[in-house]
């Protein structure tokens, strides 16, 4: 009898993944971004999926609170039957957004698609105030705060204008409020520069505090820009390519960009790519690859994956290409904000090869 049962095989069970507590999910993914700068891009990402035109970004102090707000002049919270800002769906459907469901019905354009973006705020400040109006023109807030699983709906008494959508973070957390305006107009144009260009928005930081307005124009790179690149096709999708030749210096680099937004800010801070002529320091510009996978709450790690590699093995086909084409810099056409002679870039890379690099 005690063999027979021995003989007998376990019973094999199958189910499906739960979480076993939401509330504490929604912690882990709001703190999960780690770069409140990124933070503020995504915001402005949401604007720009929402067809703004123009997006305003205001850093200042109100009631004794320093504050930040992103005004849009977009199409503003999509509706509820009852023709209100249907902040209920954005508070309840967190890992859902619905523009991952209408890129899926193929509207091009859309950046979003994790529905995790406006959770980030937990890495700016302490409370958020979304704004939007109504079809009867009046304006309804949403509030949420941080580390507080509940969230409010209610009119909004001051006028808010024709349209668009405002969020407002306030206070701002103490590393935060040393942010200045120019430090954001800096990064968001090298963030969103092929979004920038790509859909003609016009993005304003006003600084309230420094007392100083900047407007985020689209990052210009220096130096030669190269042509005759390959043109590298993968199954998975084209590569674009814009790269320039530059004197050696430390701060040049190539980016890695998904869909117009940057994701690895330098090649060589990824493994496969940590030698030439990625590292030789002579090159500026970007890589656009529209496949790669992205962590979710950061949006900025690449997943090792067959999109990875296939990004991978397209770049060699570049890096062989560059190797010989590199020397020929003559023949490229000057481009740029501060176009380097030919020359100087010769010499500068002669003395790297000396230097056995």
């Amino acid at each position: 009898m005690t063999q027979n049962k021995a003989r007998e095989k376990p019973t094999q069970a199958r189910g499906r993944l739960k979480i076993g507590d939401d509330w504490n999910a929604i912690t882990i993914i709001a703190l999960s971004q780690s770069s409140p700068l990124k933070a503020i891009a995504e915001l402005v990402e949401n604007s720009i999926d929402a067809k703004a035109r123009t997006v305003t970004i205001t850093r200042g102090r109100e009631n004794g609170r320093p504050f930040l707000a992103i005004r849009d002049d977009g199409e503003g919270v999509p509706r509820d039957s009852e023709g209100r800002p249907d902040f209920r769906y954005v508070a309840t459907h967190i890992c859902d957004s619905v523009k991952r469901r209408l890129k899926a019905d193929g509207m091009a354009g859309l950046q979003g698609e994790f529905g995790i973006g406006l959770l980030s705020f937990w890495t700016v400040g302490e409370e958020l105030t979304m704004t939007s109006n109504g079809a009867d023109q009046q304006a309804y807030q949403m509030v949420m705060r941080k580390g507080n699983p509940s969230y409010s709906i209610s009119p909004k008494r001051t006028l808010f204008g024709d349209g668009g959508t405002e969020v407002r973070i306030a206070p701002l957390l103490d590393g935060i409020r040393a942010l200045s305006g120019e430090k954001i107009q800096w990064y968001l144009a090298a963030e969103l520069r092929d979004r920038i260009r790509a859909t003609g928005v016009r993005i304003n930081v006003v600084d309230k505090i420094a007392r100083k307005q900047y407007a985020v124009e689209p990052r210009q790179y220096e130096g030669r820009l190269l042509h005759q690149l390959p043109l590298l096709r993968t199954p998975l999708g084209d590569i674009y390519v814009e790269l320039f030749l530059n004197e050696p210096a430390d701060t040049n680099c190539v980016a890695l960009y998904r869909r117009g937004t940057r994701v690895i800010d330098d090649l060589t801070l990824l493994d496969h790519f940590a030698h030439a002529p990625w590292n030789l320091r002579y090159l500026q510009g970007h890589l656009d690859a529209s496949f790669v996978n992205l962590t979710r709450g950061t949006r900025t790690g690449i997943i090792y994956d067959t999109s990875y590699i296939t990004l991978c093995g397209a770049l060699q086909r570049l890096e062989a290409n560059h190797r010989g084409a590199a020397p020929r810099r003559g023949r490229a056409d000057e481009s740029g904000t501060a176009a380097c002679h030919s020359t100087r870039v010769q010499r500068g890379t002669a003395g790297l090869a000396r230097r056995g690099i």
